[in-house]
């Protein structure tokens, strides 16, 4: 299974979760939810995969953890806050460096349409003039 086809696969049955629970609850509720529909279709998941900081070849534990790694390919970083700030974003991608991935999806439950609130992340991404290291889901 490609990486664009577990991205899509994520992002379809987060929105299934989405439009089953409605805005409004805790990030955690949304996890649960959205590790057992991964789960319930043969997908690996881990929860709150450790990231360990690799500095001068010693492997520091420094408490990062991202919240699922989808077939040992994908993080999936969510939110359920009024607002994705930079700083999530910046977070997610410093996760896909820490652990030498290339793609990520920072998912926000608090939106009215989740599509809305659906980035994906492109870790290593050559930039050309007009082009963007941070993709919006359409």
């Amino acid at each position: 299974m490609s990486i664009n086809d577990i991205t899509q696969a994520v992002i379809g049955m987060a929105i299934e979760v989405h439009r089953r629970l409605g805005p409004g609850l805790l990030e955690s509720v949304y996890r649960a939810c959205l590790v057992y529909e991964l789960r319930k279709r043969g997908f690996d998941v881990v929860v709150e995969q450790p990231i360990p900081v690799v500095y001068d070849d010693v492997k520091l534990d420094c408490g990062f953890r991202a919240d699922l790694l989808v077939n040992r390919l994908v993080v999936v970083e969510l939110k359920a806050k009024s607002a994705i700030h930079p700083v999530d974003k910046a977070q997610t991608l410093s996760h896909l460096r820490l652990m030498n991935l290339r793609v990520g999806l920072l998912i926000n439950f608090h939106e009215v349409r989740l599509v809305d609130g659906v980035h994906r992340i492109i870790n290593g991404y050559e930039q050309a003039p007009g082009n963007t290291l941070i993709t919006e889901f359409e």
